[in-house]
């Protein structure tokens, strides 16, 4: 559902997607949720394992949709520091899914400075995701990383993979420019025919119908300013999320965090644009917290 989630939430929010970035490739999944949509021309796979697309992606060939085999595919085998510092190339979507920030070398993947050469990265009106974890962490690790991320992209949002208010992953949003949801451009989006593999593809993550997608949502940089007033932003001249976050290894607060966040939540209306049924339609559902 996460990994779907960071393809999915990614490629939805940009109106016409033709190239990507993903950051990681692990199973495969999040990669592979690119193939599915018809408009994009190339996905580059930056990862610093040969061995993990070479080997684990056969294991995962249905979910990830046999994304290797796809001919718009290009795997480099790069730290992805260091790829984004050299690469000349701009992208539509930029989603990175990274090992956690208490693995040695892992929290450079969560500073400013790497979240400031992302964003120079991306095209005009480009998008990028970010994998932040609640499991293994405290409230102040999620801050730092939270706060960090949205240091750079002030306009972002936090979207949950919960279900039924039980969760332990979210993805950061941001956007080159501020983040506008049309939900009736969505609801005819999945309507198209060349989207029907995206709509199967979400529900068998179990979002259907596909809209129900945006009761992923949980909240705005512009919300949470309070909760983030204490944290530790990550820089490479600190790396404090590290340290932060390798004194809370197998810790089991995903619930409480999550819970924290949720209290800073209303419905944004500044985000959320479309016709007045389905403003509705969705407050109910985000209210409810029936995803």
């Amino acid at each position: 559902r996460l990994e779907r989630m960071l393809g999915h939430l990614s490629a939805l929010m940009h109106p016409n997607p033709k190239s990507d970035l993903v950051v990681g490739f692990g199973a495969g999944v999040t990669a592979g949720s690119f193939v599915l949509y018809p408009g994009i021309e190339r996905i580059v796979i930056c990862e610093i394992e040969p061995l993990i697309p070479q080997v684990v992606s056969k294991y995962f060939e249905p979910e990830n949709y046999n994304v290797l085999q796809d001919p718009r595919v290009q795997i480099v085998y790069d730290d992805a520091r260091h790829f984004v510092l050299t690469t000349k190339e701009k992208f539509d979507i930029i989603t990175s899914d990274p090992i956690h920030p208490w693995v040695k070398g892992a929290a450079t993947l969560y500073t400013t400075e790497y979240f400031q050469k992302v964003r120079e990265h991306l095209n005009p009106g480009g998008v990028v995701t970010q994998w932040v974890p609640l499991y293994d962490s405290t409230e102040d690790v999620v801050k730092s990383e939270i706060a960090t991320f949205f240091k750079t992209f002030p306009n972002g949002t936090v979207w949950s993979s919960d279900l039924m208010g039980k969760g332990y992953d979210t993805v950061l949003l941001g956007q080159d420019g501020p983040a506008r949801i049309d939900l009736d451009a969505l609801a005819a989006r999945f309507a198209r025919p060349d989207h029907q593999r995206v709509v199967e593809s979400l529900a068998q993550v179990r979002f259907s119908p596909p809209l129900s997608l945006m009761t992923a949502y949980a909240g705005s940089a512009t919300d949470l300013r309070r909760w983030m007033e204490d944290a530790s932003i990550n820089t490479d001249r600190n790396l404090r999320l590290q340290y932060l976050a390798g004194m809370v290894v197998n810790l089991s607060e995903a619930d409480r965090i999550f819970s924290s966040i949720r209290r800073y939540f209303r419905f944004p209306d500044e985000i959320f644009v479309g016709s007045p049924v389905m403003r509705e339609g969705l407050r109910q559902a985000l209210t409810d917290g029936t995803n």
